[in-house]
């Protein structure tokens, strides 16, 4: 199948890429959307908000997820609609994948064979669709939708710009990170304009914990480990953890952040442990740090300043190389950092 790519390098494109994916899009009527495991807020958002927009349309469309979304996004409007499955055997035109940069991190199998249009904003996207948009200067997948959603000449409703903002929102973290551009902050003028309430929506991802989450962060702020002198935050977290505060992965969205608002701290690595012998690592970092280096080493991939990876075998036999390598990541961001 002949594929049709735009990538930053080739920026000239990018109005022939979003010309091409839009006339597909009209000229298809049944979809599949999906994004990778483990749902964040853009993910969510990019999803839904492309859910509205194929509606306007006309068009027949199903949100299928591997993972639930965390329990603060279920009160967003049609985050209900996300179908929870681990296969798909779709009777659709076409499935448009977003914020994933290979097919196998939906944790959806059955796809390949479809009409695949592939959105995402992640270095490293191994163009795996029919058309491929491939902008890794977006802040946010949801970007990314927003000009999409604007090509088909769907009016940006309250709806829409919601799901839009909620994914800036979320993967700039809160508008700390490096990938923010005047574009981030043109399109969410625009959301506001749309009828979105900045403050509502900080409160409604930020401030909507549980009381087990709260525990959970008390938990692992108490157990966190210190390194590099005080540059690097460790924190560690196991089924039995989350047990004893009465909590769910979902839980642990965003806790790795909170290290980083300590001055000293300029990376943050999150270890999760499962039963299955495979360890999670999440990574977060603060101006020229560069995680994402660090998980390109292993295997894994993400943002200058959030990035993540999974190993196979025990934490033990790992820890200390990935520890390694950001310590030099930190050390290498120090050097050259604007002053």
């Amino acid at each position: 199948m002949a594929r049709d790519t735009m990538t930053r390098s080739d920026s000239d494109e990018h109005t022939n890429i979003i010309g091409r994916i839009r006339d597909e899009v009209l000229r298809r009527r049944r979809f599949l959307l999906t994004s990778h495991a483990r749902p964040d807020g853009d993910s969510i958002g990019s999803q839904v908000a492309m859910a509205f927009a194929l509606d306007a349309l006309g068009k027949a469309v199903r949100i299928v997820n591997a993972d639930p979304p965390p329990e603060h996004y279920q009160d967003f409007p049609g985050v209900g609609r996300i179908e929870i499955a681990s296969q798909a055997t779709p009777e659709v035109d076409a499935v448009i994948v977003m914020e994933c940069s290979d097919l196998g991190r939906t944790g959806v199998a059955g796809l390949e064979d479809q009409f695949l249009i592939n959105i995402d904003h992640h270095a490293g996207n191994t163009h795996y669709g029919a058309l491929n948009w491939h902008d890794v200067s977006a802040a946010a997948c949801g970007e990314m939708v927003f000009d999409l959603i604007r090509a088909l000449g769907v009016p940006l409703t309250q709806e829409i710009a919601t799901h839009v903002y909620l994914a800036i929102l979320t993967d700039t973290g809160s508008f700390h990170h490096s990938n923010i551009t005047p574009r981030t902050f043109d399109i969410c003028r625009e959301t506001v304009e749309a009828g979105v309430n900045p403050a509502i929506m900080a409160r409604r991802v930020f401030d909507s914990n549980s009381f087990g989450k709260l525990k959970l962060i008390g938990a692992l702020l108490d157990s966190m480990e210190l390194v590099d002198e005080g540059r690097l935050a460790v924190l560690r977290i196991d089924d039995a953890m989350l047990e004893a505060c009465g909590c769910t992965n979902n839980d642990t969205e965003g806790i790795i952040n909170l290290p980083l608002t300590a001055r000293e701290i300029q990376a943050v690595v999150f270890f999760k442990v499962s039963p299955n012998g495979e360890v999670r690592v999440s990574m977060r970092s603060k101006y020229d740090v560069d995680v994402r280096f660090v998980a390109t080493q292993f295997g894994g991939g993400g943002h200058k300043n959030a990035a993540g990876f999974t190993v196979d075998g025990r934490l033990e036999d790992v820890r200390a190389d990935i520890l390694q390598r950001l310590i030099a990541a930190i050390e290498h961001g120090l050097q050259t950092r604007p002053q």
